[in-house]
C-alpha cells in the first residue's frame, strides 16, 4: 500500500501522497522539487486554503528529508481506556487534547508516553498497549519553525485514580467520555488528535485528507 504522511500547521495539513488525492480540485498542490518546511510555513499560515499536497515517487523518503531539514522535535502520549471504556481526554488552550509531552534526553519512547500521561493526568497507567500511530505536526519554538513528531500509544488505567491537571502545563480539565460522547471533542480539537480517533474508529464521521 502506497505511503501517505500529513503534516499538520494548526488547521491546515499538507498531504505527502504518492498518487493524486481523492477530490484533488479542493487541494493546493505545491512543488516537491522546492518544498522546504520553514519557508512554506508563514506562508500556507496566510493562505485561504486548508489543504495542501505535494505528490513524490516515495513519501517516505521524502518525509525523512524534510525531518533532517528542520529541527525535530520527539514526543510521545497516549490514547487511555478505564474499565468502563472511557476514554482519557484533557482541556488545554481552549481545546481538547489527549496527554503527551516532550521525550527526554536518553528516555525511551514508551516511557516518555507512560509519564507524560500520568503527570499530565494524576493518574496511574495499568497497561502499555500497542502503538496506534505517529504524527507530525509544525509550530514556532523560541522564533524557530520546528517539526514536532509525536508518537501515540494505546494505554489502561484502573480508572479509580483522582484525575489530576496538571496546571503549569497550562492543563485546566481532565476527563473521562464515554465513546458515545465524544462528538464534543472531535468538534474541538486539534487535526491531528483526529487522526488518532480515526485509527481508533472513534472520528469516523469526520473524513481525513487522503
Amino acid at each position: 500500500m502506497a505511503q501517505k504522511y500529513r503534516i499538520y500547521i494548526n488547521q491546515k495539513v499538507i498531504l505527502l501522497t504518492e498518487s493524486e488525492p481523492a477530490h484533488a480540485e479542493v487541494y493546493e498542490k505545491l512543488d516537491a522539487e522546492t518544498f522546504d518546511l520553514k519557508i512554506i510555513y508563514t506562508w500556507i499560515l496566510a493562505n485561504p486554503k486548508n489543504l495542501f499536497y505535494i505528490r513524490c515517487g516515495d513519501a517516505k523518503a521524502f518525509m525523512k528529508s524534510v525531518k533532517k531539514s528542520i529541527t525535530l522535535i520527539e514526543a510521545a502520549g497516549g490514547l487511555v481506556k478505564n474499565p468502563a471504556g472511557r476514554y482519557l481526554f484533557i482541556y488545554r488552550n481552549d481545546k481538547w487534547d489527549l496527554p503527551k509531552g516532550k521525550i527526554e534526553k536518553d528516555e525511551k519512547v514508551k516511557e516518555a508516553a507512560v509519564r507524560e500521561v500520568e503527570e499530565e493526568c494524576g493518574i496511574k497507567v495499568s497497561k502499555l498497549k500497542e502503538k496506534i500511530c505517529k504524527t507530525y505536526h509544525v509550530y514556532i519554538n523560541r522564533g524557530e519553525v520546528v517539526l514536532k513528531k509525536t508518537h501515540w500509544f494505546k494505554m489502561d488505567s484502573k480508572g479509580k485514580d483522582k484525575l489530576k491537571p496538571q496546571k503549569e502545563e497550562g492543563i485546566t480539565d481532565v476527563r473521562w467520555f464515554e465513546k458515545e460522547h465524544i462528538e464534543p471533542i472531535i468538534d474541538n480539537t486539534f487535526p491531528s488528535i483526529l487522526d488518532v480517533l480515526h485509527k481508533e474508529n472513534l472520528a469516523t464521521n469526520k473524513l481525513m485528507p487522503h
